[in-house]
């Protein structure tokens, strides 16, 4: 099974192609004397040679230029509006948007296409370090976001995204997030989470939506796809979770929010997910479940479940809204796969399901795992054949493990500073590539259990 890059919505690549063409003529036609990086036909604006600040040099930037960051601490919150600019920090250490706990984002994106971030920091914001909002194309590389007021490297409602080789630590709601979107088309890779709320959070969002080779640890909770009619395009669906390393995630001094709080101590949680796909992660050390399946209770909802969902976003946006809404309602977690994983090390039980009949055609396949609640899970719900077996046996308590107390939220203004993070190699010289053709396509087949850190 391959997870292949779907066509650019809205956009065909012949179109794309002559758009930057056109972006190219015009910037020649005006005379531009900053010659590219490599060899690029678009500029290169430097920051704070050319333009004293970011802000400037993003603003003045046009669609194929690269906006080029030297050492310094930045006060800035940046925002984009410029289709297809890069923009690129010299040193990833060194490159400091620095919020101040004044700000609300570092660099936020704003309905603009093909913006790529690459090779800084952003810290000590109000909100967001990186943060991507109506954006079709979307690229984070190289980053590091640490002690920020909500996420770290977050997108919403955004499509044909990648985020790879970054860091994230101190939120209280999660490292990296992407969210309101279906099909999301987006890749995570190579990420390190760790010190959040939550490693990975996705409210709502799905269509092929990979999230691979990336660590998640000492979190208050690891990966947490759910849904939830607060967000559009519920519910959450269709992601594939696969060769990822989550470990230790019961930090229960950091920041967290209410859904944090309510999450932790698990590794891989899937909250009223659907068709999701859990594949080779290596999984140990969490205090309750390695890999589970529970319903999402969700107070004061907009919607109810659908029978069948619509299929985008914008096709669900169109639907009327039922007159008569539930003052609560649970979202099922139903259709997932759990297969190939390694599990071990958990305080409750390695896999878990809240399924008591097979009707919700979750299925459990190939994992190593000592114990499963209910019991025997896998023969329970086979991927393949008919289940058999009680239930009733040994079976996950939900309304126990909802009802306990947990450690306040920490303060994420006093997280741990990460150490030094490594570079974009040749940063100061690498070709500027907008983000328009992301994701790139992943063989899925090919990932395997990665193995514990010594």
């Amino acid at each position: 099974m391959k997870a292949t890059r779907p066509r650019t919505t809205g956009r065909k690549a012949t179109a794309a192609l002559l758009g930057m063409l056109l972006a190219v003529s015009v910037v020649a036609a005006c005379g531009s004397s900053k010659k590219g990086a490599a060899g690029t036909s678009g500029r290169t604006l430097k920051v704070p040679s050319d333009y004293k600040t970011i802000t400037a040099a993003v603003q003045a930037a046009k669609p194929g230029d690269l906006v080029l960051v030297a050492p310094g601490v930045y006060h800035e919150a940046v925002d984009v509006t410029t289709n297809d600019i890069v923009i690129r920090g010299e040193d990833r250490n060194k490159v400091i948007l620095d919020g101040d706990f004044t700000k609300a984002n570092g660099i936020r994106v704003l309905n603009a296409k093909g913006v790529a971030v690459e090779n800084m920091t952003a810290r000590d914001y109000k909100s967001n370090g990186f943060f991507w909002t109506g954006s079709d194309g979307y690229r984070g590389s190289y980053l590091t976001a640490y002690r920020n007021g909500d996420y770290g490297v977050y997108a919403f409602k955004s499509t044909h995204g990648l985020f790879e080789n970054s860091y994230a630590s101190g939120s209280p709601d999660a490292g990296f997030y992407i969210g309101g979107c279906q099909p999301c088309d987006a890749l995570i890779r190579n990420v390190v989470s760790e010190y959040n709320g939550l490693g990975y959070s996705g409210t709502n969002s799905g269509g092929n939506l990979v999230i691979m080779t990336s660590t998640f640890r000492h979190n208050r909770a690891g990966v947490v796809p759910n849904t939830g009619s607060y967000e559009p395009c519920y519910p959450e669906r269709d992601n594939t979770i696969v060769g990822n390393l989550v470990y230790d995630n019961n930090y229960d001094q950091g920041p967290a929010i209410d859904s944090a709080r309510l999450a932790q101590e698990n590794g891989i949680l899937i909250a009223g997910g659907w068709n999701n796909k859990v594949l080779r992660n290596l999984v140990y050390d969490h205090k309750l479940t390695g890999i589970a399946l529970v319903p999402y209770p969700e107070t004061n909802p907009s919607d109810v479940v659908p029978t069948n969902p619509p299929k985008t976003c914008a096709e669900q946006a169109q639907q009327p809204k039922p007159t008569n809404v539930p003052a609560a309602e649970l979202w099922p977690s139903k259709g997932n796969t759990v297969e190939g994983n390694v599990v071990r090390d958990s305080g409750l039980a390695d896999l878990a399901t809240a399924d008591s009949d097979a009707s919700a055609k979750n299925c459990f396949a190939d994992n190593t795992s000592k114990v499963t609640a209910p019991l025997d899970l896998e023969t329970l719900l086979p991927c393949s054949g008919t289940g058999s077996g009680d239930f009733t046996k040994g079976p996950l308590d939900l309304a126990k493990l909802v009802a306990r107390e947990t450690a306040p939220s920490g303060d994420y203004k006093t997280q741990p500073v990460p150490a030094p993070q490594p570079n974009m190699p040749d940063a100061k010289s690498a070709k500027a590539v907008p983000a328009t053709n992301v994701p790139p396509t992943v063989d899925i087949d090919a990932v395997k259990v990665p193995k514990a850190p010594s």
